[in-house]
C-alpha cells in the first residue's frame, strides 16, 4: 500500500477555499481516480509543533493506492483534470509525496 500526500503550505498570502476543496475537488479526485484509490482523508492545519507557531501546511491530503504503478497509471490519465482544478482553491503550490505505508 502506498500514501500519495498531496501538502499546501501555509503562509500569509496562502488562499485556500476547504469549502470548494472537500465538497468540489476531492469528490471530483475520488470519481475520476474510481477504484485505483483505495481511501483518502484531508487535515487540516490548525498549528506548528511550537505554541503559537503556524501550521506549515494549510492542508494536507492523503490518498491511498496499492502500489506506486496504479497510482501512476491512474495519475497519467486524470492528472490533468485534477491539476487544473487548483486554482479554483489554492494559489498555493502543493508539494507531493509518495510513501509506502509501514502501519
Amino acid at each position: 500500500m502506498i500514501k500519495v500526500s498531496v501538502m499546501y503550505p501555509n503562509g500569509s498570502d496562502a488562499r485556500f477555499d476547504m469549502k470548494y476543496y472537500l465538497d468540489r475537488h476531492m469528490p471530483m479526485v475520488r470519481d475520476l481516480l474510481a477504484s485505483a484509490l483505495k481511501g483518502m482523508n484531508v487535515d487540516a492545519g490548525l498549528a506548528g509543533g511550537e505554541p503559537g507557531q503556524p501550521a506549515p501546511y494549510v492542508a494536507v491530503a492523503h490518498l491511498l493506492f496499492d502500489s506506486v504503478d496504479v497510482f501512476q497509471t491512474a495519475f497519467a490519465q486524470h492528472g490533468g483534470a485534477i491539476m487544473a482544478d487548483v486554482p479554483n482553491y489554492t494559489n498555493t503550490n502543493p508539494t507531493v509525496q509518495v510513501s509506502q505505508v509501514k502501519m
